[in-house]
């Protein structure tokens, strides 16, 4: 998925309208800038982790720097294989870094960012406060390297971060092979903040993946719930 559009089908002057850039699906994630993704709940940390690397690009020039703290491995487990299975052919390598402080983790992340020796940071942390994300941001910015935070349910409060996102798990589509068996994964996403597109927050994008043709879809607000009133019905799509 190089990248994905958001079309409203709304009259014109009912939605805000935003420039090119800003109305991009999913905001800038994995493409620029620092953004986290927290857990709705506690045990969501695989649904944001899928979340993220469904809507990554297909590909990378360079390296992925994974850094994870000793005591979020410990409450959700480390990289599994089928993450680099995933990636390959995508990336280079996945370079992983366990820390056991967050000071430690905060600056492999900000030493990852200046190397230039990857094209993205992607990072398990406890917390990060407002200095350490506007620190992260401006190093961002200035080395063009994107940064994602995996971040627990419990982040709340004031960040840089251009774009905080909210996810959970939801039940996989229906298998139409087998009823029984698991379909494709879906993930609600909700878009908590964002400096790129504030008249977006709070929007709810219902996620499905298909894992053999490498696409992210919406699933039909019809099928899951009824949209407020005047809201615009969303489509996303791969752009030629």
């Amino acid at each position: 998925m190089d990248f994905v559009r958001l079309q409203s089908s709304a009259r014109q002057g009912s939605y805000p309208v935003l420039k090119p850039e800003q109305a991009a699906f999913p905001y800038g994630l994995a493409r620029t800038g620092v953004h986290e993704v927290a857990e709705a709940a506690f045990g969501d940390h695989a649904a944001l982790t899928g979340f993220v690397l469904a809507a990554m690009p297909r590909s990378h020039d360079l390296s992925i720097l994974w850094v994870s703290m000793h005591s979020r491995s410990m409450d959700h487990g480390t990289i599994r294989q089928a993450v680099t299975q995933h990636l390959a052919g995508r990336v280079p390598a996945i370079l992983q870094v366990r820390t056991g402080k967050l000071f430690d983790a905060l600056w492999s992340v900000e030493e990852g960012i200046r190397s230039s020796a990857v094209s993205l940071v992607i990072a398990e942390l406890t917390d990060a406060d407002f200095t350490a994300t506007r620190r992260l941001t401006l190093a961002s910015a200035r080395y063009g390297v994107p940064v994602i935070l995996l971040m627990p349910y419990t982040r709340e409060g004031a960040t840089a971060a251009e774009a905080r996102w909210r996810v959970s798990a939801q039940p996989s589509s229906q298998n139409i092979f087998d009823p029984r068996a698991l379909g494709h994964r879906r993930w609600r996403a909700v878009l908590e903040r964002s400096r790129r597109a504030p008249d977006h927050v709070g929007r709810v994008f219902d996620l499905e993946y298909d894992d053999e043709a490498l696409s992210l879809s919406l699933v039909s607000r019809l099928a899951t719930r009824s949209s407020p009133p005047g809201a615009p019905d969303y489509e996303i799509r791969q752009a030629g």
